[in-house]
C-alpha cells in the first residue's frame, strides 16, 4: 500500500489571486525547485489560468520545461546567466536575471551577435550577498555607459535576508539601498518583495512581488496566523500493527521504549520519502482528528506511530502526516527546519493527485 500525496490546485491558484489582490502591481510566480517540489507543470496552467503573467525558476532546464506550458508568459531565471548559455536563452523565450558584470557582458555580447537589442533585469546585491551587483559594480556600470550597450534595462531586483522577521532592521536597510541603487536607472520597473516580503506594508511594494512559499501553504508570517490555505495532504495506510508490553522498544536501537502495554503502527514512508529522521520521537500524526506521537527511530521506508489512544485504528485506515490540522510548518518545527524544505523534500515513491484543476 502506497501513501498518497494530494496537491490541491484550486487552493494554488486562490492563495495566489490573495496576494495579488493585496499587491498594486504585477505579482509573479515561483516555480523553483519543480514547483517547490509539488509539480511545476501541473501548477504552472493552473496559475496562468488564474491571472499569473510572469514566471521564475533557479536554473536555465525548469525554464525551457515550463515555456511549453506557458508559451505566451514571461519566464526569468533567477540564478543568471550560465557560459555559452545566452543562445540557449534565447532559443526559448527565457529571460536570464543578471547578476554580475561578467553575465552583463555575456548578454551584451549576445545581443550584439543578433544585432539587436536585449531586454535585461538586473539584480542589485542590499544584503544577502549571495547573487547580484554590488554597489561598486553598479557605480562602474552608470560611469561606463558601454557596458550596458544593447541592453535594455526593463526591471531591478533584489532579495530580502529578513522579510519573516518585520522588526529586524535589515527589511528597512535594504529597502532604502534598494531604492538608492534603482534609481540609477531610470525607467525600469522595480521587484522587492518576495512571500513574507509582501505582508511588511506598503513600503515594500514595487512593481513585480516574486511569492513562492505562500502560494504553496507556507506561513509567510511566523508567529501569526496563517493567511494562505493549506495545499498539502500527505496520508499514508498503516501496514501493520503491534501490541508490545511495558518495557520493550520500537526500532532500531529502541529508542522510545512503552511506559505501558501499547499498539504501534507502522507505515510505509521514511527518510528515503522526504520525512526526516530528525523526526525521530517527536513528529506527529493525525487519526480521526487525534494527534499521534511518532515513536522510535524513522527509517529510510519505515516509522511507527504510538496509537494505543485510538482503539479504533486498524491496518489500512490513513494516518494524515501533512494536512489541514497538522500542516507544513507544523511538521517543519517538528524537524528543526522550515516548510520550504519539507516541501521539496517530498518523495517520488507517494502516489500524487491532483485535485481542484
Amino acid at each position: 500500500m502506497t501513501a498518497n500525496l494530494e496537491i490541491d490546485l484550486a487552493a494554488i491558484a486562490a492563495n495566489w489571486r490573495f496576494l495579488d489582490a493585496s499587491h498594486p502591481g504585477e505579482t509573479a510566480a515561483v516555480l523553483k525547485a519543480d514547483g517547490y517540489g509539488l509539480g511545476a507543470a501541473r501548477m504552472a496552467p493552473v496559475l496562468a489560468a488564474a491571472g499569473c503573467r510572469t514566471f521564475l525558476t533557479a536554473h536555465l532546464d525548469e525554464a525551457i520545461a515550463l515555456r511549453p506550458l506557458l508559451p505566451h508568459a514571461a519566464i526569468a531565471v533567477l540564478n543568471g546567466l550560465y557560459p555559452h548559455a545566452a543562445a540557449d536563452f534565447r532559443a526559448h523565450g527565457v529571460l536570464p536575471v543578471l547578476g554580475s558584470l561578467h553575465d552583463i557582458a555575456l548578454w551584451r555580447a549576445q545581443a550584439r551577435a543578433e544585432g539587436q537589442a536585449l531586454p535585461a533585469w538586473l539584480h542589485l546585491e542590499t544584503g544577502m550577498h549571495r547573487l547580484g551587483l554590488a554597489e561598486a559594480e553598479i557605480d562602474q556600470l552608470c560611469a561606463d555607459s558601454s557596458q550596458l550597450a544593447g541592453l535594455r534595462v526593463d526591471l531591478v531586483m533584489t532579495h530580502l535576508l529578513a522579510a519573516e522577521f518585520p522588526a529586524d532592521a535589515a527589511n528597512a536597510r535594504q529597502r532604502a539601498l534598494f531604492h538608492a541603487l534603482a534609481a540609477r536607472f531610470p525607467g525600469a520597473r522595480t521587484s522587492l518583495a518576495n512571500s513574507s516580503g509582501m505582508f511588511l506594508g506598503p513600503a515594500f511594494q514595487s512593481d513585480l512581488a516574486r511569492p513562492g512559499a505562500a502560494l504553496y501553504g507556507v506561513n509567510p508570517t511566523p508567529g501569526r496566523a496563517n493567511p494562505m490555505r493549506n495545499v498539502v495532504r500527505l496520508l499514508a495506510p498503516i501496514l501493520q500493527i503491534h501490541e508490545i508490553p511495558a518495557g520493550e522498544g520500537v526500532g532500531y536501537g529502541w529508542l522510545w521504549r512503552a511506559e505501558r502495554p501499547s499498539r504501534i503502527a507502522t507505515i510505509g514512508v521514511g527518510y528515503a520519502d522526504g520525512y526526516h529522521r530528525i523526526l525521530t520521537n517527536q513528529g506527529h500524526a493525525i487519526f480521526d482528528g487525534t494527534p499521534i506521537p511518532l515513536v522510535g527511530r524513522v527509517s529510510m521506508d519505515l516509522t511507527t506511530f504510538d496509537v494505543t489512544g485510538v482503539p479504533a485504528a486498524s491496518p489500512g485506515d490513513m494516518l494524515c502526516l501533512l494536512g489541514p490540522l497538522h500542516g507544513v510548518d507544523a511538521l517543519a518545527a517538528e524537524a528543526g527546519t522550515n516548510g520550504y524544505e519539507i516541501l521539496t523534500s517530498l518523495g517520488r515513491r507517494y502516489q500524487r493527485h491532483y485535485t481542484g484543476a
